[in-house]
């Protein structure tokens, strides 16, 4: 749900979180590529997704997009976007920033303290099954966060169009890979989906600072890998999923590598904006 409560998740616990980023805080990428989009948002990023009860999401996303995203971003944080889910039915995904920690304790809690919320929580809370399914993570360096200047929102009552296609990959990294993986990704893995067709437009990785909104919970002692591609169409992402697959060098080189650094299960999420999405802009990349 968008309201604080106790989480379902389990936390590999306080102690555990805190001795790994003693050792492994990520280090922010110092390289750069074309195929990287600059940013002015947001150094800290939330991804949020939340499982509904059957049936329930389009009356949830007219709700969220009538009511919920002008007060958030007046509270001082930027709700970049918006989805569904190509796979499940009753999955939304939605991406929101700030600019640092501090602000977005601010934030959250004058939203979730304010009157808008206040007044919607019962109902938008009826729709969830979970919520606690929440990553936050900052951007590997100021051109790898999700370009928003030259973009503006639909306004109410906007009805959806063919945005595309957004990928969302979500590798599950061991403690001992975090602080490279970035690196890695950029310099060995980047050049291959490249050519099979990826755009990657956004990298993140998890932010090891403590939240700052505990009544709010986040998933913790956990450090993944977040990559964002877009596409003009479904076709066009399942084009480059096969020229991947066809890739020796990625069956050959990086598949076995990129497993030797994994420490968990990869999710990859493909998405749909919704009609009041902010990010992505039009169709393509």
């Amino acid at each position: 749900m968008l309201t604080p409560r106790a989480g379902k998740r389990a936390s590999l616990g306080t102690a555990v979180a805190g001795a790994f980023c003693a050792l492994i805080t990520p280090t922010r990428s110092a390289h750069a590529d074309a195929r990287i989009e600059s940013t002015s948002c947001c150094p800290i990023v939330e991804l949020r997704q939340y499982t509904l009860h059957p049936g329930r999401l389009d009356g949830f996303v007219q709700l969220f997009e009538q009511e919920f995203i002008e007060p958030q971003e007046a509270a001082g944080m930027r709700v970049i976007g918006q989805f569904r889910d190509l796979d499940d039915p009753d999955r939304f995904v939605w991406l929101r920033g700030f600019s640092d920690m501090a602000s977005r304790a601010r934030a959250l809690e004058a939203f979730y303290g304010g009157p808008v919320w206040k007044a919607r929580r019962e109902l938008a809370n009826a729709n969830f099954i979970d919520t606690d399914n929440v990553l936050l993570l900052h951007p590997l360096d100021a051109r790898s966060g999700f370009a928003l200047d030259l973009l503006q929102r639909a306004p109410q009552g906007a009805t959806p169009g063919d945005r595309g296609v957004v990928v969302v990959t979500v590798y599950a990294l061991k403690p001992s890979s975090a602080a490279a993986f970035g690196g890695y990704f950029r310099d060995a893995m980047l050049p291959v989906l490249v050519r099979a067709g990826f755009v990657a437009v956004a990298q993140l990785e998890t932010d090891t600072a403590a939240n700052t909104f505990p009544r709010l919970p986040v998933r913790s002692g956990e450090f993944v890998f977040v990559w964002v591609a877009r596409f003009p169409d479904r076709a066009s992402s399942d084009a480059a999923q096969m020229r991947l697959a066809d890739s020796a060098q990625w069956r050959d080189a990086i598949a076995p590598e990129l497993e030797r650094r994994l420490g968990g299960s990869t999710q990859v999420l493909r998405l749909t904006p919704t009609a009041r999405a902010l990010w992505p802009g039009g169709a393509g990349p």
